[in-house]
């Protein structure tokens, strides 16, 4: 059924952007019906019963016992108009999350098709074989149902479990955390970034750099840099970062914001699907979304919830590593020293030697 889902959810996501249809002679100039008419079949006969139910209560000829059942059902019409707005509004925003742009595509596909449905995409009409229609039961609960070609069976929604389910913090079509923002602002917190690297908001500012505390020096005080070789026998220096320093310092803080995922581990898992799982670049995040997310290493919805200790702890070592690899990275790679005449380009093996000497004199070797 993943694999299933992937493939429709892409499948369907391409067809809503492609604008094909608009080049489909016989599509144009056809006519289309989208008046679904959600609520007309629920109340088409509720104004007899409702005046069935009142006669009986006024003439003391009721069914029930003290006419508590007639009570009910009056009760139950009266708040049912208001009732179905307020499930239908629900409901419309629990299936505009199938419309955002990190939308992990191992969610049910049937949720997008219900949300096309809804905003009367092209392809989803009456016409097609779609239809969408509200339900009043007796026990004073409504639902919804959504039936069509590509439904294996009809999609039906409780109004009283939809709103048990979103008080408990799940959603119907888990939200894909905004990982590209959640880890810019870690990079603020976790304590590492030099004095004014960030302004009032906390966004970095250009030039931002990693504090001094963080960059390896010699016993003497001075900096301890990497020579690196850029050709024609010349050599410059970069910084060294004590990376083990780094870590520590940034470890709280990533397990208080893993801690605060797996709050909802729903999310959890289309995170890992949409970014976390391959270790990519925010950039190949941004293509990967529109192809197949995590692919053979996802998660599944209906499998691995609840999420397993195992999972948890796979979860919070990966989401480190792509914070020090997409983010942190930048800070610490190929840095130039901040002393100007460090940062001079020099012969590459008059400045090997010199080291060498520094060593041997340093350790008393000569």
């Amino acid at each position: 059924m993943e694999n299933k889902n992937t493939l429709y959810n892409l499948s369907l996501k391409q067809t809503n952007k492609s604008n094909a249809l608009a080049y489909d002679s016989n599509y144009v100039s056809s006519n289309i019906d989208t008046t679904f008419g959600i609520l007309d079949g629920a109340y088409a006969n509720t104004g007899v019963a409702y005046a069935k139910f009142k006669m009986a209560v006024d003439s003391g000829k009721c069914l029930s016992e003290n006419c508590d059942y007639e009570h009910k059902q009056l009760k139950i019409l009266e708040a049912a108009p208001k009732k179905s707005l307020q499930f239908i509004q629900t409901l419309v925003d629990q299936l505009a999350t199938t419309d955002d742009a990190y939308y992990d595509v191992n969610n049910n596909y049937a949720y997008l098709v219900a949300n096309s449905i809804m905003t009367n995409k092209p392809g989803f009409s009456k016409t097609e074989g779609y239809n969408v229609y509200l339900n009043l039961i007796d026990d004073g609960s409504q639902s919804i149902t959504f039936e069509g070609p590509l439904f294996q069976v009809p999609l039906i929604i409780n109004n009283n479990t939809l709103l048990a389910l979103i008080g408990a913090g799940t959603d119907l079509v888990a939200t894909t955390p905004d990982i590209n923002k959640d880890m810019l602002k870690l990079l603020t917190d976790v304590g590492v970034m030099a004095e004014g690297a960030a302004d009032e908001e906390g966004n970095l500012l250009p030039g931002a750099s990693i504090s001094d505390e963080f960059v390896l020096k010699n016993s003497d005080g001075s900096y301890d840099y990497e020579i690196i070789d850029i050709g024609m026998g010349k050599g410059r220096n970069i910084l060294k970062f004590d990376l083990d320093k780094i870590e520590k310092k940034v470890k709280p803080f990533i397990n208080a914001e893993v801690a605060g995922l797996l709050q909802q581990e729903q999310e959890v898992i289309a995170a890992w699907n949409v970014f976390i799982s391959k270790g990519s670049s925010v950039e190949e995040d941004d293509q990967m979304a529109q192809n197949a997310n995590a692919g053979s290493t996802s998660w599944s919805y209906e499998k691995h919830l609840p999420l397993d200790q195992r999972k948890k702890e796979l979860f919070e070592k990966k989401y480190t590593q792509y914070f020090m690899n997409n983010y942190l990275k930048q800070f610490i790679t190929q840095k130039l020293p901040t002393v100007e005449q460090d940062a001079a380009v020099f012969d590459l093996e008059q400045a090997k030697q010199a080291k060498s000497d520094k060593f041997l004199q340093d350790n008393k070797l000569n």
